[in-house]
């Protein structure tokens, strides 16, 4: 993902020492470098927070859930309230949250091994850093709407648009897009034609694709292709935000 950061400070609270000393050692191999802090309770990691520097929490789901309310409580008070992931079982899909202001950011499944939490770590640092999100369809009134669903997310994206394939092409070859919204059924060049050209362009550019056919054999055509998900008209904010946790590797939170 885009961003000029140099290096992101992590704290991970748990109780257990061999599940802190997993989550670091998956730190310890991700391409950003990370600061990594540790606490053991919900008392000193409020101590933590309360610098203000903390871009990213990881929380253990084995703490209480009043200690988990206790540590959203802080980061959400902090001066630069960082992204907040609680770690959970495989069986756990999602959790559920009756009061926002202590409910996290996501869910990740808590890693067993070490390459497992190298893959965690790497998805949380890639959701708390600036992403550029590049919404590509020949209807203004349709990229208006997905540029509003995405600016509303909780991620923090720089949405740009084009009209067309060719132009969608030209501006992630010139301005390194990270994220492609890409309409299947566009004039000139189509969905695939232009998916083409964008991981020719930049391999490892994240390409949704958006359409209003009714023909799975598309979706599946789309994702040998290189799409990382797909959508279809219509859809609503709820089905974008999924699409975004997807590619992080996140859960969603869901409200009781």
């Amino acid at each position: 993902m885009s961003g000029d950061l140099i290096s992101l400070r992590v704290l991970i609270v748990s109780a257990h020492e061999h599940e802190r000393d997993l989550i670091r050692q998956g730190g310890a191999m991700t391409s950003v470098p990370a600061d990594i802090v540790e606490a053991e309770s919900a008392t000193k990691a409020r101590a933590i927070l309360s610098r203000g520097d903390v871009d990213i929490v990881l929380i253990s789901g084995a703490l209480a859930t009043s200690e988990q309310g206790a540590i959203v409580k802080a980061a959400r008070e902090a001066a630069n309230p960082p992204l907040i992931v609680v770690l959970t079982l495989p069986s756990v899909e999602t959790i559920a949250f009756a009061d926002p202001a202590v409910a996290p950011d996501a869910t990740i499944q808590k890693p067993v091994v070490v390459e497992e939490a190298r893959r965690a770590f790497d998805g949380c640092i890639r959701a708390s850093m600036p992403c550029r999100a590049l919404v590509v369809d020949d209807s203004s009134t349709m990229r208006n709407i997905v540029k509003k669903i995405l600016a509303a997310s909780r991620f923090k994206l720089e949405i740009a648009e084009a009209g067309d394939g060719a132009g969608a092409v030209r501006k992630v070859r010139e301005e390194g897009h990270d994220m492609v919204f890409l309409d299947y059924n566009m004039p000139g060049l189509d969905g695939f034609a232009t998916l083409a050209e964008l991981k020719l362009a930049r391999p490892n550019v994240i390409v949704v694709i958006m359409t209003s056919t009714q023909d799975e054999a598309i979706a599946t055509r789309a994702r040998a292709a290189g799409a990382a998900a797909f959508l279809k008209k219509p859809f609503f904010p709820a089905d974008i935000d999924a699409v975004l946790y997807s590619c992080y590797g996140l859960r969603p939170i869901r409200q009781s």
